[in-house]
């Protein structure tokens, strides 16, 4: 099946689908022994294809609508400051990551979102030109490719957003623009509703939240921005694609404050019961594109799919596999496992985290870093 054939983002939303998103590659990949951590670059594309090809068909079969580049952390700059690259560059990176994008997408019905994220350039000159120019480097390898749509994604200032959008939208392709931002708004002070009120006025298409905190809190980001759209007289289609860890304690600079990241972060995973929860939270919120970004594995995006089964219309391919609610455990021999076979017992679980020493939440994070930093 041809990309061209093929309904659009846009389409799909304005018809009010919901449009489930992959989920997060850089973790996954990290652990599997192909992503080198603190760098998280994504020279894997081109030295491992084998191993994001494999990433993308999980996400694929789970249920994803769609398949984002694996371009994370592909600006030029910070290829250079990572020194993790030597002989490979960014426009290789991002020609096989289109390439292999494309190659999984149309194995199903999805579509290939070409994905940019924050350069270092922006903190260390706070240059609208020389910032643009490397987003526009970017967007010019991923029109090569003629992918589908673009998203920002991973930004924690809206100005650095806004720019992205300004020249992504030049391609004449649809963009969304995701932040990494708490409720109490972006790294310099702007509310969400603020935040979200620029990007649109900026070109964005469909905005929202990725990364940094769990999903509820980020729900609970997305409707800020909605409140502020509302409040303009602005319409844009919303998207949600959290951090799939708890983070109850809401830090500003999110999981990356915490104790544990970014090596022991499986203790916060969040279980496929929870993202069912998250998933229907964001669908009551009036929010249609709804994925995962860091800790997001196959599962959680195959329970997003399940729990919106009935407003999607079908279940994905991997839940041939899976009983809903954990209804195959009934042909258990042990009768305390035919037990579980049911809604209302995963549903009501309070999950133990077999760690009796350990506390429930990490210190505050500004505690905290003021600590390492002494």
């Amino acid at each position: 099946m041809e990309s061209k054939k093929r309904r659009g983002i846009l389409e799909r939303l304005n018809a009010g689908e919901v449009v489930v998103g992959d989920g997060g590659y850089v973790m996954q990949l990290e652990r599997r022994g192909y992503v080198k951590a603190g760098h998280w670059t994504p020279e894997a594309a081109v030295e491992h294809p084998e191993a994001v090809r494999q990433l993308h068909r999980e996400f694929l079969r789970a249920g994803a609508n769609v398949i984002q580049t694996f371009t994370f952390y592909c600006s030029e700059d910070k290829l250079e400051i990572s020194s993790n690259v030597k002989s490979i560059t960014g426009a290789q990176i991002n020609e096989a990551a289109c390439d292999m994008a494309r190659e999984v997408a149309n194995e199903g019905d999805a579509l290939v979102a070409g994905s940019v994220s924050k350069t270092p350039c922006y903190l260390k000159s706070h240059s609208e030109p020389e910032v643009k120019a490397i987003f526009k480097k970017q967007m010019d390898d991923f029109m090569k490719k003629n992918i589908d749509f673009f998203i920002v994604e991973f930004v924690d200032h809206v100005e650095e957003a806004v720019w992205a959008v300004e020249v992504l939208k030049t391609s004449g392709k649809p963009v969304g623009a995701t932040l990494c931002i708490s409720p109490h708004g972006d790294l310099d002070g702007v509310p969400p509703g603020e935040c979200a009120v620029r990007l649109v006025k900026a070109g964005a298409d469909i905005v929202g939240i990725n990364c940094h905190l769990d999903p509820l809190t980020c729900v609970r980001t997305v409707k800020l921005m909605k409140a502020g759209l509302d409040k303009a007289g602005l319409k844009a289609h919303l998207m949600i694609q959290p951090l799939g860890f708890h983070t109850p304690e809401c830090n500003l600079g999110g999981y990356t404050s915490l104790p544990e990241y970014p090596f022991a972060m499986e203790t916060r995973a969040m279980t496929r019961w929870a993202i069912h929860k998250y998933a229907r939270e964001a669908y009551n919120a009036g929010i249609r594109y709804i994925g995962g970004c860091c800790g997001f594995e196959a599962y959680h995006i195959r329970a997003i799919a399940e729990e919106l089964a009935a407003e999607r219309g079908f279940l994905p391919p991997a839940s041939e596999k899976h009983g809903l609610w954990g209804a195959a455990l009934d042909m258990h021999t042990k009768p305390w496992v035919r037990a579980k076979a049911g809604r209302e017992y995963w549903e009501n679980l309070l999950p133990a985290s077999g760690r009796p020493y350990c506390p429930s939440m990490g210190p505050p994070g500004d505690d905290y870093e003021k600590q390492l930093e002494s």
